[in-house]
């Protein structure tokens, strides 16, 4: 099968096919010099040898295995064509030399000459392909460590092969350690050489060859070793004294340069400058010098310097204005020195006072002497400033921060004499600067000086006395893109000239700015850090040591735009369409326009087999395209391209690739072309490109577009189907990264060829990019799209298009531009403007935006631009109505703006009415308000209200329509307001009744009264009863109020307060039912559970109770009980009640079922207040236990002996009467009585009887009483359960004397009267106490009877009554059963 043989011009670049091409020109074009280099090499016998033999030979026949195709077989045709020509010369010079040989030799020579070339033939032929091959491979190698090594090999190949090398499997990058590789390739030769190396270098080292038709690699062990210690490491040979190498040694290249730099007064700044050193020796750094102006810089605090790590750094920690001026680094290398210069501005920081002058400069000692030295300094720039009225100079002793201020007044001029210092000294000196506004900041303290008589020391006198004259004409040409080159006449009279300020200002502005902080020696200064596009102008003003001179005269405005420049070469030439006799080229703008628009592109043409170039085009193309004519079919062709401007043509581009000039005749269409970027943000932008020019055998239909990461071949298509429109909004981009790009056009029969890639573009928008903005025009209505460039040149265009089509000149739109601004407005926009616009600025970095006008917001702006245009008085509020005081009501409308001069007029029922009786017209045009006050609002006044305003152009109405429902609610709340006003003439409730709850929960009704007076009088009412409070109110306060404590449902009702006098009379009333009352138990239990206990166990003989204590409770209150989360119903198992401070549950009879988790919950509405309390346990258990003995206690309380009734505390009796204390008894079982008296036990006699019935009644009868029976008696009546012990005091007189008084705290009684039997009562009474009965007759005696009791009760005896007792005991004293101390409940209040 028969190879494919490509052709040598398609498999190369540019580059190689120029060397190649010049080789294979010069083997068989160029006569005269191959004749030279054959005979130089050959003898004259074997060139006429080789040429018979040549003649004689037949044409070369391809073998079977070797078929070219047709395009392979034109290629080989065109060489050999060339190589018979130049064998046609060679015959004729061998045909002389042939008749000096002979004929016999000649033909042996040639036959055997001719036959080692045929052998060599497929060798010399240049589209022979072969794959890569290493003649020379790699070798191992095995060093020391910080020694350098080279590894090189020899590759051949057909195409050249490209080397690559790798350390491990990973390539070599140089960049990633700057100078520890060097990469060459010269005449085949590859090597890499690492320089120092280091033992991490130790690896397998690889070359990879490659070419179109294979890979071939070599690959190689470096092996770094290291010396085993110090000494040995003296004793290698191979290793070199490396701190023997000198500084000014080292191959320096400088990489990222510090650029112009902006800093402020006492901040700080550092110029960085990178550089690559070879060798890069830590112990050796390169030898650098710093220089500002020219002069040399040292290292001090106030200037930083270092150099190593790859970089040289000034940092100046401390900004002055001092610090000012252009910064040159100077590196010393091997070849020389290499430097960069830079300017450095300082600005003034910001003033110590609003509009006080900037700090001097360059404060220095001179004529320095014992006792005094001159001190001078630079006068600050005054743009903005008020002028500079004197100075202040201080001083400082070295080693001290105490600055004494050595003047008492301002000095006018930039000089001064120090007096009074202390020879031997040393001093510092810094001056401040004053003007009408304040004093600046300190300068920058001078160097430290000694007073000390010197031999010779620097005077500063001036000749000459006053300002310098102004400077003069000032002009200003073109620099850069952001900078301007000034440049001055000197002033006539330069009166000891210090330097220059030079200031500038915006065309238009009138606000200068300072260009320069420190005064400028030299009459030209390059101004940094202009806007691009902008206008200014620049003035100057000249320096010395009595200030500053006038200003110069303004220098003529200059746009700050490049300096002109021939454009660059264009570039990327590539070939779009041929019909055999012409050929259609494009290429790409040159990358700089050179400050001015390119209006020309001339093209240049060759036969690829000449050297010599043809004009295509005498007249200038303004098109980046072009087609070439007369042209023969079959011929390869090159092109070249300049491009022209107003500085002229510039240089031309590099030739294009070879084009054969063959009739396109695929199917598939050409490539696009003209490849272009539009709005460049973050991560999207806008591909634009060319329809090609060839569409093959069916219209284009579509493009498609692949993207690719700079320097990768892995391209990805962004769009499966292919688009119709020539643009693609590519999203989805990282920011920072490069792209390119390339577009392939679509047809009914495939796919065409791709376009040339793109230019690389990085995804990252321009500093200051703004977007387009659609809005309205405020003045004419105009809708519009506009966009304020972030850079503009002074050739710069806006060109707009709508979807990416060029609008041109189209009646439906207009374009105009001013300045940065380019603003597209729409003439009749309607739908047929929908759309997505943009616009590019050209000659710039980019500038572009786009925006998609859509029908809302269309709709919008159209709505806004017929308010524009019908203009309307906007108003912030329509016409509206409001009832004032006296009932009057007020109608207003608030515009957003009125004019002095605006007219208005009210109509009501299609009515004017003007301002007079009855009603009020006015406005105030600050607020924007329109009004008209009704003073009698009436059943007549129903109906519609319209204000009709016309303010200039604009004009408006609003209307109010008062009627029905609407009406009688206005008229309704007119008639309170009238009302009202009358009850406000005399005393009223400026607020009426309402209620607060006091922290101890008592309920106030409060009120508030005014337009009183001390006559005035306030009553409290409920339900018409009035209510009298313990603090009578006092409406003098303006406040009143009546407390309800212990408020509960009982207070339910009605309440009133009246509050009159003679001017009049107000009530004001309160009722509280329904949801007030329910508000006020909220009110209540928000604070009851606020102040709520926890659950607190009280045990009563009854059971087991939980109570709560809290600052009031009430039953009305929202109170749930639960047990284990079920809610408790109050029954006879379960008690629920509680007093005014405590609510509690009570568990009757408890058993183990009431075990568990109790709690209480307090609700007020909003808040559930809980409280929670665990009866299990040892809890439970205790509880119980208690429960069960006072249950015991209370059994024994209720069935023990008692005396229920019938005896008196005191009783006084006549002599010789009888007397008879009878008393009631009870208890279970029946007590046992005893008698007492005077503490003895009294028994039965015939003069006293004792007696005891049925177990209820005892009474102790003593017949004629005599005044030994006088004395305290007593009955002890008691059971097993206990007693109680009775005592009455028994007082006898005889007749006819004063009955005794009773004793303190005794009752009065009458004289005994005979002892009568009392009356038992039926039934033995609870036990309670009963009124005292009268003493009673005496009754026959009977004997004593004792109740039985028990000897196993436990209860203990009675306490025997202490003798001759002064204060009678107490009535019925219990028996001692004490309980457990708890807190005994109350019952609940009914």
């Amino acid at each position: 099968m028969a190879s494919k043989v490509i052709p040598w011009y398609k498999k190369k670049r540019v580059s190689q096919v120029q060397t190649d091409y010049a080789c294979h020109h010069t083997k068989h074009v160029v006569v005269q010099q191959q004749t030279q280099r054959k005979s130089s090499s050959k003898s004259v016998s074997q060139v006429q040898a080789q040429a018979t033999e040549a003649m004689a030979e037949p044409a070369y026949t391809i073998p079977v295995f070797r078929q070219r195709t047709t395009e392979e077989t034109e290629e080989y045709q065109r060489v050999t064509t060339n190589v018979g020509k130049g064998l046609a010369v060679i015959q004729e010079e061998l045909h002389r030399m042939r008749m000096a040989t002979k004929a016999q030799v000649e033909s042996l020579e040639l036959q055997r000459e001719v036959q080692g070339m045929m052998s060599k033939r497929s060798e010399l032929l240049d589209d022979i392909p072969k794959m890569p091959d290493f003649l020379v491979a790699l070798r191992p190698h095995t060093v020391w460590e910080k020694t350098p090594v080279k590894l090189f090999c020899t590759v051949q190949g057909n195409s050249r092969p490209i080397v690559k090398w790798y350390k491990g499997g990973v390539p070599v990058d140089p960049l990633s350690a700057p100078g520890k590789y060097k990469m060459e390739s010269k005449y085949g030769v590859h090597s890499l050489i690492i320089s120092r190396c280091a033992v991490s270098d130790t690896a397998e080292y690889s070359a990879v060859a490659t070419n179109q038709h294979g890979t071939a690699t070599s690959k190689a062990m470096v092996t770094v070793k290291r010396p085993s210690g110090a000494g040995a490491s003296c004793q290698l040979g191979l290793v070199p004294h490396l701190t023997d190498i000198h500084a000014s040694k080292l191959e320096v290249s400088l990489l990222d340069r510090f650029s112009v730099s902006f800093g402020v007064e006492g901040g700080s700044i550092s110029l960085v400058c990178t550089m690559v050193v070879v060798p890069d020796l830590p112990n050796v750094p390169p030898l650098a010098q710093w220089y500002r102006d020219d002069k040399l810089l040292k290292p001090s605090d106030l200037a930083e310097m270092a150099v190593g790590g790859g970089a040289a750094r000034l940092t100046l920690p401390h900004l002055a204005k001092d610090d000012e001026g252009l910064y040159t680094l100077r590196i010393f290398t091997k070849d020389g020195t290499a430097e960069h210069s830079a300017y450095l501005f300082v600005s003034d920081a910001a003033p110590s006072a609003a509009g006080a002058p900037g700090a001097p400069m360059s404060v220095k000692a001179y004529d320095i002497n014992s006792d005094y030295v001159l001190v001078a300094w630079k006068p600050p720039n005054t743009v903005n400033e008020a002028p500079i009225t004197g100075y202040f100079v201080d001083r400082c002793e070295a080693g001290s921060d105490t600055w004494v201020q050595c003047s008492d007044a301002p000095v006018k001029v930039c000089k001064y004499p120090v007096h009074g210092l202390v020879a031997g000294r040393s001093y510092r000196f810094r001056v401040r600067a004053v003007n009408s506004s304040g004093i600046s900041r300190p300068s920058r303290k001078s160097d430290k000086v000694t007073a000390l008589d010197a031999a010779e020391s620097e005077r500063l006198q001036g000749t000459e006395e006053g300002v310098p004259s102004a400077p003069g004409q000032v002009v200003a040409t073109r620099n850069t893109k952001s900078s301007v080159f000034v440049q001055w006449e000197p002033p006539k009279h330069l009166k000891n000239l210090m330097g220059y300020y030079i200031d500038g200002r915006v065309v238009g502005s009138k606000e200068w700015f300072p260009c320069n902080h420190k005064p400028f020696k030299h009459n030209r200064f390059v101004v940094h850090g202009l806007t691009p596009g902008e206008s200014y102008a620049f003035r100057v003003q000249a320096v010395n040591v009595y200030g500053l001179s006038d200003e110069s005269q303004e220098s003529s405005p200059i746009a700050v735009e490049p300096a002109l420049a021939t454009p660059s070469a264009p570039s990327g030439i590539t070939l779009l369409s041929c019909d055999g006799s012409s050929m259609t080229v494009a290429w790409k703008s040159p990358k700089h326009c050179g400050g001015s628009k390119v209006n020309a592109y001339y093209i240049d043409k060759r036969n690829a087999d000449t050297l010599t170039w043809k004009e295509v085009n005498l007249a200038p193309v303004t098109e980046r395209i072009c087609t070439v004519d007369n042209l023969t079919e079959g011929t390869f062709y090159e092109f070249k391209v300049q491009a022209g401007n107003l500085a002229g043509v510039g240089v031309p581009s590099a030739p294009s690739a070879p084009m054969k000039c063959g009739a396109w005749t695929m199917d598939e269409p050409g490539p696009a072309y003209d490849l272009s970027f539009s709005e460049v943000r973050g991560n999207s932008l806008v591909v634009l490109w060319k329809a090609p020019v060839y569409t093959g055998a069916s219209a284009v239909t579509g493009y498609q577009v692949d993207m690719a990461k700079k320097g990768s071949e892995e391209f990805v298509t962004l769009n499966q189907e292919a688009v119709s429109q020539r643009y693609l909004q590519v999203s989805g981009l990282e920011e920072g990264a490069t792209y390119v790009f390339r577009v392939r056009a679509v047809n009914a029969n495939g796919v065409g060829k791709p376009s040339q890639l793109s230019e690389p573009v990085c995804a990252r928008a321009l500093p200051g990019t703004r977007e387009i903005v659609a809005s309205v025009d405020e003045e004419t209505g105009d809708i519009f799209l506009s966009l304020e460039a972030c850079e503009i040149c002074e050739t710069s265009k806006f060109v707009w298009s709508k979807n990416y089509k060029p609008i041109g000149d189209c009646p439906r739109v207009g374009v105009t531009t001013k300045g940065r601004t380019s603003r597209l407005t729409f003439t009749k926009p309607d739908k047929d403007d929908l759309g997505r616009y943009s616009v590019v600025v050209t000659d710039t970095d980019g500038v572009s935006s786009s925006h998609t006008l859509t029908e809302d917001a269309l709709n919008t702006m159209l709505e806004l631009s017929y308010a524009i245009r019908h203009p309307v008085v906007p108003l912030k509020h329509g016409l509206n109505y409001e009832v004032l005081e006296k009932g009057h009501v007020r109608f207003w409308l608030q515009a957003v703006k009125l004019s002095p001069s605006v007219s208005y007029r009210f109509i009501v029922n299609d009515k004017e009415v003007t301002s007079g009786e009855g009603h009020k017209i006015s406005h105030d045009v600050a607020t924007g308000i329109i009004q008209m006050t009704v003073d009698h609002f009436t059943r007549a006044n129903e109906g519609t209200y319209t204000v009709q305003i016309h303010d200039g152009k604009a004009k408006t109405q609003s209307s109010l329509v008062l009627v029905g429902d609407v009406f009688k609610a206005a008229l309704k709340e007119a008639e309170f307001q009238r009302k009202e006003h009358i009850r406000k003439q005399g005393p009223h409730f400026s607020e009426y009744l309402y209620f607060t709850v006091t922290e101890d929960c008592t309920v106030m009704l409060a009120c508030k009264v005014a337009n009183v007076k001390k006559e005035t009088t306030f009553h409290w009412y409920k339900e018409e009863d009035e209510i009298v409070p313990e603090t009578p109110p006092n409406v003098m306060s303006g406040a009143c109020a009546l407390p309800i404590p212990l408020f509960s449902r009982k207070d339910q009702g009605v309440f009133k307060a009246v509050l009159s006098d003679d001017r009049g009379k107000d009530t004001s009333l309160f009722d509280i039912s329904g949801q007030v009352f329910d508000d006020i138990i909220n009110a209540l239990a928000q604070l009851a559970g606020a102040s709520a206990s926890e659950l607190v166990l009280q045990c009563t003989p009854e059971g087991i109770r939980l109570q709560c204590s809290m600052n009031y409770y009430t039953e009305e209150m929202k109170t749930v009980w639960k047990h284990k989360e079920t809610k408790i119903a109050s029954s006879e198992k379960m008690r629920i009640g509680g007093t005014a401070e405590m609510a509690w549950m009570q568990i009757c009879d408890p058993s183990d079922k009431e075990k568990g988790h109790y709690s209480i919950e307090i609700c007020d509405g909003e808040k559930t207040h809980a409280r929670t309390f665990d009866l299990s346990g040892q809890a439970y258990t205790d509880a119980y236990e208690e429960y069960l003995r006072l249950k015991a206690a209370a059994f024994a309380e209720k069935n023990r002996g008692r005396v229920v009734g019938g005896l008196p505390d005191v009783v006084t009796i006549m002599e010789h009467k009888s007397l008879s204390l009878t008393c009631t008894v009870w208890g279970e079982p029946t007590p046992e009585v005893t008698w007492f008296k005077n503490e003895q036990e009294v028994t039965s006699s015939e003069h006293t009887r004792v007696t005891f019935d049925g177990g209820k009644f005892s009474s102790l009868v003593i017949t004629k009483v005599t005044p030994e029976d006088s004395g305290k008696y007593s009955i002890n009546v008691r059971n097993k359960y206990g007693g109680e012990f009775v005592e009455i005091t028994v007082s006898v007189y005889k007749h006819g004397e004063q009955i005794p008084e009773p004793k303190l705290g005794q009752p009065k009684t009458a004289a005994a009267t005979p002892a009568s039997t009392p009356v038992p009562p039926k039934s033995p009474a609870p036990p309670s106490k009963t009124p005292t009965p009268t003493p009673s007759k005496a009754q026959t005696p009977a004997p004593s009877v004792k109740s039985p009791t028990p000897a196993s009760t436990p209860v203990p005896k009675s306490p025997t009554p202490t003798p001759k007792s002064p204060t009678p005991t107490p009535r019925g004293v219990k028996s001692p059963t004490p309980p457990r101390f708890m807190k005994s409940p109350t019952p609940p209040r009914k």
